[in-house]
C-alpha cells in the first residue's frame, strides 16, 4: 500500500507541475513517514540523512566543472572555429552544414558533455548559416539538437558520472572510453538521414555557392580547440588526473584559450558565466539529492525486489525484458529528463542486469543511449528546446525531420545490443574494465 502511495504522489505531483526533484523528495519524505507512524519523529530524521548522502559522492564533484566548462566554451568562440574548421575539410554543397552541425557537435562533447551548452554553442554559429544556405529554420534545429545529443554518449559525460555514482562496479574511466566508439556510431547514424533529408527535398541549394574557407588558417585557429579533448582525455588516460581533476583543468584551459588567446571573454563575463554554471548545476544536483530521499524510501520498503522478480518472472525471456525496457525508457525520455531517469530507474533495473550477466559498463551505454534520444524527443527535448529557442520555432514544426533523426541514433542503439564489444573493448584495451 504505502510503496503504491509512494508512486501515486510522485505521479501526482509531476502531472500539476511541480518539478520532478521536489516530486522525488516529497514522494519518498511521505513514504518513509507512512512507514514509521511508530517511531520517534515518524522517521523523518532519515530525510535529512538521504539528501545529505545523495549528495556525498566524489564523483558528483565533476559536474559542477563540467557544466562550468559548457559555459566556458559557448562564449569562447570554440564553436565558430570549430566550424569555419569544419567546412574547410567537407567542403560546401547540399547536405554538408548539417555534417559541419552533427561533427562539430560531436568534437564539443569531448570538452562539455552537456548536451543543452552544446545545442546553444552550436546553434548560435550553425542554425543562422543553414538558414542563409537555404535550409528551414525547423530543420537546422532538429539537426543541432540530434548533433547535441551524442554529447553524453563522447566523454567527458555528465550521465555517465552520476550513472557511476549509482553503479559503483562501472568506474568513470571504464565508461567514458566504452561511450567512444558508441558516440561516434550514434553521429554517423544521425549524419547518414540529415544528408539524405538535404538531398531528397532540395534543402540548402544556396550552400555550393557559399565560399569554402581555407584550410590552413581555419585550422591554426581552431586548433586550441582541437587539443581540448586531448589534453581532457589523454590526461586521465596517462594517470596525469582523476575525472574531477580533468573538468578542473578543463575550466582553467578554457578560460586561457577564451581569455588570452581568442580574447571573446572579458573579466566582466565572468560573473556571467559563473552565475549561469551555478545556477545549472544547482538544479542538478538538486534533483540528484531529492532523489536520494526517493531511492532509500523504496530501498527500506523493500520495493525493488519484488519488481525486480515479477520483472524476471514474467516469462518474457532475456531480451523480451531488455526489449520492455528499452521501449519504456523511451517513452519516460519524452517526459523525464535524463538525470531523473538515471536516479528512479538504475536501482530498480540493476538487479535484473545482475540476474541475467549483462555487463553494466554496457548496459550504461545503453541506458545512456536512451537518454540521447529523449534529449531531441518532444514534448520535453531539451536539446530541441534550446535550439527552436535559437532558432525561433515551435517544437512541433521540427516534427517532419526529428522523426528520421531519431530513427537514425536509434539504429545505433539496436547495433550496440546486437554487439556489445563496441561498448566493452576499448575499455578492456585500456585496461578500465
Amino acid at each position: 500500500m504505502i510503496a503504491t502511495l509512494l508512486f501515486v504522489i510522485f505521479i501526482a505531483l509531476m502531472l500539476v507541475g511541480v518539478p520532478v526533484g521536489v516530486s522525488l523528495g516529497i514522494g519518498g519524505a511521505f513514504a518513509i513517514l507512512m512507514s514509521n507512524l511508530d517511531t520517534h519523529w515518524f522517521g523523518m530524521m532519515a530525510v535529512p540523512q538521504s539528501f545529505y548522502a545523495g549528495l556525498a559522492k566524489y564523483p558528483l564533484l565533476a559536474i559542477p566543472m563540467f557544466v562550468l566548462v559548457g559555459s566556458i566554451f559557448d562564449r569562447s568562440g570554440v564553436a565558430s572555429r570549430l566550424v569555419n574548421f569544419a567546412v574547410s575539410l567537407v567542403g560546401r554543397g547540399p547536405g554538408m552544414l548539417p555534417v559541419v552541425a552533427i561533427g562539430v557537435a560531436m568534437f564539443l562533447g569531448g570538452i562539455s558533455g552537456s548536451g543543452p551548452a552544446c545545442a546553444a554553442a552550436v546553434g548560435a554559429v550553425m542554425i543562422g548559416a543553414m538558414k542563409r544556405a537555404g535550409y528551414p529554420s525547423p530543420f537546422a534545429a532538429s539537426i543541432v539538437a540530434a548533433g547535441a545529443a551524442t554529447d553524453i554518449l563522447i566523454p567527458p559525460s555528465i550521465a555517465f558520472i552520476i550513472y557511476s555514482v549509482l553503479v559503483p562496479e562501472a568506474s568513470v574511466p571504464a565508461l567514458f572510453a566504452a561511450g567512444m566508439f558508441p558516440g561516434i556510431l550514434a553521429g554517423i547514424g544521425l549524419i547518414i538521414p540529415a544528408v539524405w533529408l538535404s538531398r531528397r527535398h532540395k534543402l540548402g541549394m544556396a550552400e555550393a555557392d557559399l565560399p569554402r574557407p581555407p584550410f590552413w588558417r581555419s585550422l591554426r585557429e581552431a586548433s586550441w580547440g582541437l587539443i581540448a579533448p586531448v589534453i581532457i582525455l589523454g590526461g586521465m588516460r596517462i594517470g596525469l588526473f582523476t575525472p574531477t581533476e580533468a573538468a578542473v583543468v578543463a575550466v582553467f584551459y578554457g578560460l586561457f584559450v577564451g581569455m588570452v588567446i581568442h580574447r571573446t571573454i572579458k573579466f566582466r563575463d565572468l560573473f556571467l558565466i559563473l552565475r549561469e554554471a551555478a545556477e545549472l548545476s544547482a538544479v542538478i544536483m538538486m534533483v540528484v539529492a531529492l532523489a536520494g530521499i526517493f531511492a532509500w524510501a523504496l530501498s527500506t520498503l523493500s520495493i525493488v525486489d519484488p519488481v525486480t522478480d515479477a520483472i524476471i518472472n514474467s516469462g518474457l525471456g532475456e531480451y523480451g525484458i531488455l526489449a520492455l525496457m528499452i521501449v519504456m525508457l523511451i517513452v519516460l525520455g519524452m517526459f523525464l529528463d535524463g538525470i531523473s531517469i538515471f536516479l528512479i530507474f538504475v536501482p530498480l533495473f540493476m538487479p535484473i542486469v545482475y540476474n541475467f550477466g549483462w555487463h553494466p559498463v554496457w548496459f550504461g551505454v545503453l541506458l545512456t543511449l536512451n537518454v540521447a534520444l529523449g534529449q531531441f524527443t518532444p514534448p520535453v527535448a531539451v536539446n530541441l528546446m534550446v535550439s527552436c529557442r535559437i532558432a525561433g520555432v515551435p517544437m512541433e514544426s521540427t516534427l517532419r525531420w526529428v522523426g528520421w533523426l531519431l530513427l537514425g541514433m536509434g539504429s545505433t542503439m539496436l547495433i550496440v545490443i546486437a554487439e556489445p564489444e563496441i561498448a566493452l573493448w576499448l575499455p578492456r584495451y585500456l585496461g578500465f574494465n
